[in-house]
């Protein structure tokens, strides 16, 4: 068990990635507090669980709610060694559609909120020498053209997580590291492509430019890496970004007839 006896924090683990990485914590001995907004969802992630998560329903944006959270992990289990921020909006957006207030909005979500959680944890997570993994996307490099406040918000926190690398490292004996997943078949996911009038199979034909396997990314594969960076394997390696694609990313130029957009995690 490559968790065994360890807790941890998954923001956004209702559904999708979060809730991946909440089960996979849990079967590699693990304990976890499932948050997020979905409680139906929480409940039913919660059940699968049992005595190994608590559940925590609440914006995590809000004032205070990065410090109950901790709160609730601490008292419920007694300590708190990993923290996950996985919870954000996956909106889309560009210069023209994108006001002010929307901006804020996801900024609140997708970098303070992570950035709050982890100021809350520091003083539990120095006292375990623990670690926090926070979930990007291939995105923070430049993003597509309607994802713009998204792409923005992740490239922040990519930048946070290199810039606390050495510092949290050196002086809590904390970790921090990102992956940046791609495109990923979430439940959220699949519903907003069948939203944006897509067949209800559409995953099943993706032109083979945005999916060189002939199908794109599983929440438990994400799910796998994480376990990795939150366990006692990746030793003192702080303030890394691994990207989680199955092609380069960077540089590559996808042909201009492609038909499909990805909206990527």
């Amino acid at each position: 068990m490559r968790l065994k006896d360890k807790v941890v924090i998954v923001t956004g683990s209702t559904t999708g990635i979060g809730k991946a990485i909440a089960l996979r914590c849990v079967a590699e001995g693990a304990k976890v507090v499932i948050n997020g907004l979905d409680k139906e969802g929480g409940e039913s992630v919660a059940t699968q669980l049992g005595d190994k998560a608590v559940m925590y329903i609440e914006d995590i944006s809000i004032a205070g709610a990065p410090q109950r959270l901790v709160d609730v992990a601490v008292k419920t289990f007694g300590k708190l060694d990993a923290v996950v921020n996985n919870a954000a909006m996956v909106v889309s957006g560009n210069i023209s559609t994108t006001d002010l207030a929307f901006l804020r909005t996801v900024l609140e979500v997708n970098t303070i909120a992570p950035f709050a959680l982890l100021q809350a944890a520091l003083p539990e997570l120095t006292k375990t020498k623990g670690c926090v993994l926070n979930i990007g996307s291939v995105n923070a490099y430049s993003g597509e053209p309607n994802l713009l406040p998204y792409s923005m918000s992740k490239g922040a926190l990519m930048t946070m997580t290199r810039n606390l690398g050495d510092t949290l490292n050196r002086e809590n004996g904390v970790r921090i590291n990102q992956i940046n997943p791609g495109w990923v078949l979430t439940e959220t996911e699949t519903l907003r492509k069948r939203q944006h009038g897509l067949a209800e199979d559409w995953y099943k034909d993706i032109p083979s430019v945005y999916a060189p396997a002939g199908r794109i990314l599983k929440p438990e594969e994400i799910a796998a890496a994480a376990v990795y960076w939150l366990s006692d394997e990746s030793g003192p390696v702080s303030g890394q970004v691994m990207d989680l694609e199955q092609y380069p990313f960077i540089g590559r130029n996808p042909p201009k007839d492609t038909t499909t957009i990805p909206v990527s995690k």
